[in-house]
């Protein structure tokens, strides 16, 4: 082979796994995740001193919406169990943020090149809408329960008390509340 060919083949190879995010690898340790992903505690950090909401919510809140994959999406529907019909909802990244949710977050913010397979910018919505939740519907930034509930119904949904009736939900903000409860004891041991 020719020198440019693999220098061409190298580079190729390159770009195409460069940037590839991948979840920190032990997920119930929040420490370990910090030693794993430092700057992401860096971003989450700028999140809590601009909006007030704690690192702990925000990891907890991610973790039971995409496990920390940053190009998360929905399941596909299928029409007669075997003809793809597009997915669920247009929920991606991080936050798992649908289209219009994301449209009027840059539209609010100004932030207009924010992606949702970032982690930085991931977080930056995450901690405006929380913020949000806590003007609009008086939730404590701390209270990642209610937060899970406001964030997976819209605040519209959850001003509805369309929540009550779906047991399954009430189960994972339960989990949500605990995963946080339990990254906060964590997060506050490895910070001596």
């Amino acid at each position: 082979m020719k020198r440019s060919t693999i220098l061409i083949l190298v580079l190729f190879l390159t770009a195409c796994s460069g940037g590839r995010q991948t979840p920190p690898p032990n997920l119930d340790n929040a420490c370990s995740m910090k030693s794993a992903k430092h700057k992401w505690f860096k971003d989450l950090r700028k999140v809590e001193r601009k909006y007030g909401v704690p690192d702990y919510v925000i990891l907890a809140t991610i973790y039971h919406e995409s496990r920390f994959v940053a190009k998360a999406r929905t399941p596909h529907k299928y029409a007669l169990g075997i003809i793809p019909m597009g997915r669920r909802s247009s929920a991606y990244g991080y936050a798992q943020v649908l289209d219009a949710t994301w449209d009027g977050y840059r539209r609010a913010t100004g932030n207009y090149g924010a992606k949702r397979r970032k982690f930085r910018d991931a977080v930056n919505f995450m901690g405006w809408y929380m913020n949000e939740s806590n003007k609009k519907l008086g939730i404590p930034k701390t209270d990642a329960y209610n937060q899970y509930l406001a964030y997976h119904q819209g605040q519209t949904g959850y001003k509805r008390g369309s929540y009550r009736s779906k047991g399954w939900l009430l189960d994972v903000a339960s989990k949500v509340q605990a995963r946080a409860n339990m990254y906060r004891d964590q997060l506050a041991t490895c910070r001596r």
